[in-house]
């Protein structure tokens, strides 16, 4: 039985090292065979809660460290290495704690116990520093995770689906559903959320498209933001919130709360899932309808992937302009078939030329963000709905960007365009007093 902290069991006269500092095991490990002797051993006994009941923590750890060291001189580094890794176990969450405090790191990812990826600048890539002993390990881990925010999972509800405290989105999946044995991901939330000046110096648009988004938004045109996973389309729709004016009364709804307006009237609003009875369920169309009657002048939904599509666009039909979404399409004509699908899946006895005239009544512009191959994240496309053409959805575009090649760092080479026409929408904006006529001069 645990009777103290971990922390409690570390001499106070030893430094103590943060695990965010560790970057390699090898750096500070001089006999890895040591270190992997001592890890598997105590970390397996926690694993199966081996710890005798009589014995305080610090003092069963302290007592497995000094016999596995008996023939061995450890340095008090090492030692303390020890401990941090022993104190991520029982108080963090295992090997993958120092990777959940590194702010480079966008995406953590546990295939099997010696396959860790991660996410560093767009670029997917192993973590050779990091491994689990065994798939019960990796099992514990997740446990550890999802139990205090109130859920289970196990071979009766091998799927999981949850938000840490931090925002950061979990998903874990395990046997029998995956055959690999039990697979983590996690999205961390973004705590330096970025403007819009931080994606011009990353180069992920223009001025001028910066400009046009900028108007665009004020004039409360409605837009769809588009792309494929990891894309920064959360990104891009919070840099559009912040121009966002404080006299709107602003209805966000999201599955996991990612958006920060700093605007005085935002009301946010966030899906539950289901309790361990299988009720209390609030969706994403839940929301989106109560937020109808909330007398919103934006509604600004985080990604619609199912029927509140058809919601959602009944809110833009009916005079709740500015409205603001993503959702997941590989082009702006894609995104119109997914939204035509989603709508679908409501069953209704609608005609689809109906449902593509509600969909172009409803949508001003669709904004295309890509991740490419170089991991850079730019936005490709910006285009406007300009009506119907043989029944079919028409889209024009008024920004893009196209790729030339591929240089042999494996950046990728291409420039920005912008179509030398006025949009549709430009004498909108104009008449909102937005300036935007030398862009198109």
């Amino acid at each position: 039985m645990i009777k103290q902290s971990l922390t409690e069991a570390f001499d106070v006269k030893q430094k103590k090292i943060s695990p965010s500092a560790i970057i390699n095991d090898y750096e500070i490990f001089s006999d890895k065979k040591l270190l992997d002797e001592l890890r598997i051993k105590i970390v397996q006994n926690l694993i199966e809660e081996n710890i005798p009941d009589d014995k305080l923590l610090d003092d069963y750890i302290n007592n497995e460290i000094d016999q596995t060291l008996v023939g061995y001189d450890l340095s008090n580094l090492e030692r303390n290495h020890v401990f941090n890794l022993i104190q991520n176990e029982i108080t963090g969450f295992g090997p993958i704690t120092p990777l959940l405090k590194d702010d480079s790191i966008t995406e953590i990812m546990v295939n099997a116990p010696n396959e860790v990826y991660v996410e560093i600048d767009g670029k997917v890539v192993k973590d050779e520093t990091i491994s689990f002993i065994n798939d019960k390990h990796i099992m514990r881990t997740i446990q550890r995770i999802v139990q205090p925010l109130g859920r289970t999972i196990d071979a009766a509800n091998p799927m999981v689906d949850a938000r840490l405290r931090d925002g950061s989105r979990l998903n874990a999946i395990v046997p029998p559903l995956s055959l690999k044995g039990p697979v983590l991901t996690i999205r961390k939330f973004n705590k330096n959320l970025e403007s819009i000046d931080d994606l011009l110096r990353k180069g992920t648009l223009t001025v001028n498209m910066a400009r046009f988004l900028e108007a665009a938004t004020q004039a409360k045109l409605n837009i769809i933001i588009s792309g494929g996973t990891g894309t920064g389309k959360t990104t891009l729709l919070n840099v559009l919130s912040s121009f966002l004016g404080d006299d709107e009364r602003i209805i966000t709804i999201e599955d996991a709360a990612e958006l920060k307006l700093n605007q005085k009237h935002v009301i946010s609003l966030e899906t539950r899932l289901t309790n361990y009875e299988g009720e209390g369920e609030v969706t994403i169309r839940d929301l989106v309808r109560n937020s109808l009657r909330m007398r919103p002048d934006r509604i600004i939904v985080g990604e619609v992937r199912g029927k509140e599509a058809f919601d959602m666009m009944q809110a833009m039909n009916t005079g709740h302009e500015g409205s603001i979404t993503t959702l997941h399409a590989n082009s702006p004509i894609d995104a119109l078939n997914r939204l035509e699908t989603m709508i679908l899946m409501n069953e209704m006895e609608i005609p689809v030329s109906a449902i593509r005239g509600y969909i172009e009544n409803a949508i001003d512009i669709i904004i295309q963000i890509d991740r490419l191959s170089d991991g850079k994240r730019k936005i490709t496309s910006i285009c406007e709905v300009v009506g119907m053409k043989n029944e079919e959805i028409e889209v024009r575009e008024i920004f893009s960007f196209k790729q030339k090649g591929v240089m042999d760092d494996g950046s990728v080479i291409g420039e920005f365009g912008l179509y030398k026409r006025k949009p549709l929408v430009y004498d909108r904006i104009i008449h909102k007093g937005f300036d935007i006529k030398d862009i198109f001069e």
